[in-house]
């Protein structure tokens, strides 16, 4: 090689490490900005194990080779609830030391307690802090659908949908949660998070494709209206159909809705759209669905719910939010997760089958996303129909809701609660002391939705019942 083209590679790669230099600086000073500000999150490794063999469960009152129902609780269903954490792992959990979960340590495929502490340095914590309200996670007929599927399908065909990912599992998932919610059909999304931002893009893409121009006029946007606390999928997916230009957002104040028919009538442009929360993750309180709908006549516009909190934990049948309030009707689009309730993982969105074709063919995280492993679905599939079959599981998580309510005399609505501390640093104080004094990660203690009100988010789940006799006292 020439000298002068040594020199020039050289002096190539010193620009380059410079450059990274750069960046390694402003990385260290973005987390120091996150640091002080507070929103620094960390991982804290929960060890999962197995569990005791002594214990023993009763007979189900139905089985067959692919489905075992229960008429009550079992000591299994307490699994995912009760969590093994490493001493140093709570430890800086506790001080709010930000950690990658380098505390959890692997040999061989297994946890090595040698290394993160030997047994007697972990402790047992029960979690208020999941999202596993029925306790399906370990249900014995969904791990059996799930180890099934992976001995006879491995993950299944990897791809989009739209390639080779879809699979007549997917499509079985489909139609019982179409039917669960009454609609015409369904359409499987990777997450929650994914299939409220494909609706929302797709709902903006309507006002490009009939655009009498390249770019819609104001009158032809979409006029989205939007609660104040939604979920951030949607607000995020909301921010990219404005990218595009497909859409004005108008948003209006929580639950309010004097206000948002004031906006509605107010409001030229024809194609309109209601979008909230059924049940907000952060407040526990429940949209006003009857007032929704009552306007929804008068206006005019398409009803989507995001039913995250409420799928299979409200309704005789597990339905929802708005098949609690009869409403079922009244809403259009329902999009909903497999990752909360029904103890599994993934997204759905129940709508007619226009709707259906319309947001696998235009919305971007559908269209680019690998579908869901054909065990994640089998899995799923179960949770549906043990969620539909153990209503018992729902009475038990509504018997918790009264009990924390006579315990504590605090007023809350659903699972969620929402316990308003005032400061960050008094909301992670919170956290940390019933960490600390009662053995339990009790919620979350901040908020990226509201930081002028921090909170102190505990989730209460019908299996967890036992623990509730700590209540009082930390409240």
């Amino acid at each position: 090689m020439p000298n002068e083209l040594k020199l020039l590679c050289t002096h190539s790669v010193k620009q380059m490490e410079g450059r990274s230099c750069c960046w390694d600086a402003w990385v260290e000073e973005a987390l120091a900005k996150l640091h002080s500000l507070k929103l620094l999150r960390s991982l804290r490794p929960i060890h999962v194990s197995a569990p005791d063999p002594s214990i023993t469960t009763a007979a189900p009152t139905q089985q067959t080779d692919d489905l075992e129902v229960f008429d009550e609780m079992q000591p299994r269903d307490r699994l995912s609830v009760e969590v093994d954490v490493a001493v140093p792992t709570i430890r800086s959990w506790l001080l709010d030391i930000p950690s990658c979960g380098e505390e959890a340590i692997w040999e061989d495929g297994a946890v090595s307690r040698e290394k993160a502490g030997c047994s007697q340095h972990f402790k047992k914590l029960i979690l208020f802090s999941g999202n596993d309200y029925l306790g399906l996670s370990s249900h014995p007929t969904v791990g059996k659908a799930a180890a099934k599927a992976a001995q006879e399908h491995g993950m299944g065909p990897r791809g989009s949908a739209l390639v080779c990912g879809y699979t007549n599992y997917h499509r079985r998932l489909e139609f019982s949660l179409a039917e669960l919610k009454k609609k015409e059909d369904c359409l499987l999304c990777p997450t929650g998070f994914a299939a409220n931002m494909a609706v929302m893009v797709a709902i903006g893409n309507i006002s490009r494709l009939l655009s009498a121009g390249s770019q819609p006029l104001n009158e032809e946007k979409v006029a989205i209206f939007s609660d104040a606390l939604n979920h951030a999928s949607i607000i995020d997916g909301i921010h990219l159909a404005e990218k595009q230009h497909g859409v004005e957002v108008f948003v209006y104040r929580h639950c309010d809705m004097s206000h948002l028919d004031e906006m509605l009538s107010t409001c030229s442009m024809k194609k309109r759209v209601v979008v909230t929360d059924s049940l907000f993750s952060m407040d526990g309180d429940f949209a006003p669905m009857l007032e929704l709908a009552r306007l929804r006549k008068r206006h005019g516009y398409l009803l989507v719910i995001d039913d995250a909190h409420g799928t299979f934990v409200c309704g005789e049948n597990g339905g929802g939010v708005a098949e609690a309030f009869n409403c079922e009707g009244d809403v259009d689009i329902c999009v909903g997760t497999l990752s909360k309730a029904a103890g599994c993982h993934g997204g759905f969105v129940a709508c007619s089958k226009r709707w259906k074709q319309l947001i696998l063919s235009r919305g971007r995280s559908f269209i680019y996303s690998t579908a869901a492993p054909v065990p994640f679905v089998a899995a799923a599939h179960a949770a549906v129909i043990v969620a539909r079959k153990e209503t018992w599981r729902r009475r038990e998580i509504w018997k918790r809701v009264k009990d924390f309510q006579i315990l504590t005399g605090i007023p809350i609505a659903s699972p969620i609660i929402s316990l308003v501390a005032g400061t960050e640093e008094k909301a992670l104080e919170a956290s940390r002391f019933v960490n600390l004094s009662f053995g339990t990660c009790w919620g979350r203690g901040f908020t990226s939705l509201q930081l002028d009100r921090p909170r102190f988010l505990p989730t209460l789940a019908g299996y967890a019942s036992p623990s509730l006799q700590y209540t009082q006292q930390m409240i």
